[in-house]
């Protein structure tokens, strides 16, 4: 004797049949993108940025990307009034303006930079007439992020939740400097002048190729998401959240910044950090310490009832972690210094703290790390090539060179196509950047037979609600 189906299947298949997750799954086929995601991390000793500083070193312009992630270390010196007091926002506002003209050059515009701008502060006078060619005015930090960020049609759209969740522009939910500062008020008239001033054929929506997503400022953390302006209404679910680790293990001195947010079906956590510092033995458990409670603690607010979209760190399908990580040499500064003389990489690579520990099991367990064929990143004499140690006599100011700054990464579907450094001569230690290729799911258009109704894919509007009342609950 026959069965109907809804006999043959039960009421539990009947109540998974109109599940929103599987009925999506089944009927809307998903296809696999390529897409290229760059990366950089630079510690820039608590220096401010001059106008002249030749960021293309620093973002490889030669080889475009669909992603720019780029982090910052010490953007301001780590003193009491930054940490304990109020953080100092317009050096992080002036790498933005300055990413912003490296990303976003238009091709009549001269890169007239000085012959040592990536080595120096010193500004020449070809410099700086190039720069006055342009009609710069005096503007508000207000309105220059209003020009980088997506006009009001570049809304968010990956997310299944109503239009009033969707449409959130992603830097009114993160631009953290636009909210702390306001206008900005020019302390150093003519450079800073130029660097802010909004030039409307430089900052011209039609002619910007790169949006910024996401920024955000801990103390002298600093990162910020750029996208290909094509990529903006494909990004969703946008969410920041910070972790200290510095003063009392609380205090923004060390720590982290962690962007998440998906690109069509695909989520992404970006971790920019600073962990504790020193070179003494038993320090880099201080290290271990810091990067399990920075996993322990991040957890992104709930915008909406999804239950694919992730609240940890390693929920994500792809994760990219970078910064000053600190990690130093297993070695005194002698075998070091006659390591380095002999370019031995690999027998200092042996020697290196987070290998060390990550073979061991105690920190990054499953993450991965390309293979390092650049020498070591700190500590550099200032405005030089030299180690600190080659020319400081005193022991105590004395710093054994080290690969502190750092980039990993963990999940599948995501695979390391470079990794290198910069030569910048700004601060003490060289910029290390590296590219991915990134795979993507992005959901097809299906055409469905007439008067097969598909309402049942619609979440309802209390499943949408956001669970907390702000995004920057920490």
């Amino acid at each position: 004797m026959k069965k109907s189906f809804s006999e043959r299947d039960g009421p539990t298949m009947r109540i998974e049949s109109l599940n929103l997750s599987n009925f999506d799954r089944r009927m809307s086929p998903s296809e696999v993108q390529q897409f290229r995601i760059f990366v950089a991390t630079w510690n820039v000793g608590g220096k401010t940025p001059h106008n002249d500083l030749n960021l293309e070193d620093f973002l490889r312009m030669e080889g475009s990307s669909d992603i720019y992630v780029l982090g910052f270390q010490e953007v301001v010196p780590l003193n009491a009034g930054n940490v304990l007091v109020s953080e100092d926002n317009e050096p992080a506002a002036r790498w933005l303006a300055l990413i912003n003209q490296a990303l976003n050059r238009p091709p009549d515009v001269s890169k007239s930079y000085s012959s040592d701008s990536n080595h120096g502060s010193t500004h020449t006078k070809d410099s700086k007439s190039s720069q006055g060619n342009l009609s710069f005015q005096k503007a508000s930090l207000k309105v220059m992020s209003k020009k980088l960020r997506g006009d009001s049609s570049s809304s968010l759209k990956s997310c299944s939740c109503p239009p009033s969740q969707e449409r959130r522009r992603p830097t009114d939910m993160s631009d953290d400097i636009l909210q702390r500062v306001g206008t900005l008020q020019i302390r150093h008239k003519n450079s800073t002048e130029d660097l802010f001033s909004a030039a409307d054929e430089l900052l011209s929506p039609s002619l910007m190729k790169y949006r910024l997503i996401a920024s955000k400022q801990m103390v002298g953390i600093f990162l910020s998401v750029w996208a290909r302006k094509e990529l903006v209404e494909y990004i969703g679910h946008l969410r920041l959240t910070c972790v200290g680790r510095g003063i009392m293990g609380r205090l923004g001195n060390k720590g982290c910044i962690a962007i998440s947010m998906t690109l069509h079906e695909t989520s992404f956590c970006f971790i920019c950090s600073h962990l504790a510092s020193g070179e003494k033995e038993g320090d880099e458990l201080r290290r271990n310490a810091d990067v399990s409670e920075i996993f322990k603690s991040t957890q992104f607010p709930i915008i909406c009832k999804n239950k694919r979209i992730p609240e940890r760190i390693l929920d994500h399908d792809r994760v990219i972690w970078l910064g000053d990580l600190n990690y130093r040499m297993a070695l005194s500064y002698d075998e070091t210094r006659v390591l380095l003389e002999d370019n031995d990489w690999d027998a200092l690579l042996e020697k290196d703290q987070l290998n060390i520990e990550r073979e061991a099991g105690r920190v990054f367990s499953g993450w991965n790390e390309g293979r390092i064929l650049f020498a070591p990143t700190y500590k550099y004499s200032h405005n030089s090539d030299c180690y600190a140690g080659e020319t400081v006599k005193s022991k105590k100011k004395r710093r054994t060179p080290a690969w502190c700054d750092r980039i990993l990464w963990y999940g599948k579907g995501i695979e390391q196509l470079s990794y290198f450094r910069g030569e910048s001569r700004f601060s003490d230690h060289r910029p290390v950047c590296a590219v991915f290729g990134a795979e993507v799911e992005r959901r097809q258009k299906t055409r469905f037979r007439k008067g097969l109704s598909i309402v049942g894919t619609r979440m309802e509007y209390h499943d949408c609600i956001p669970q907390r009342h702000s995004f920057y609950e920490f």
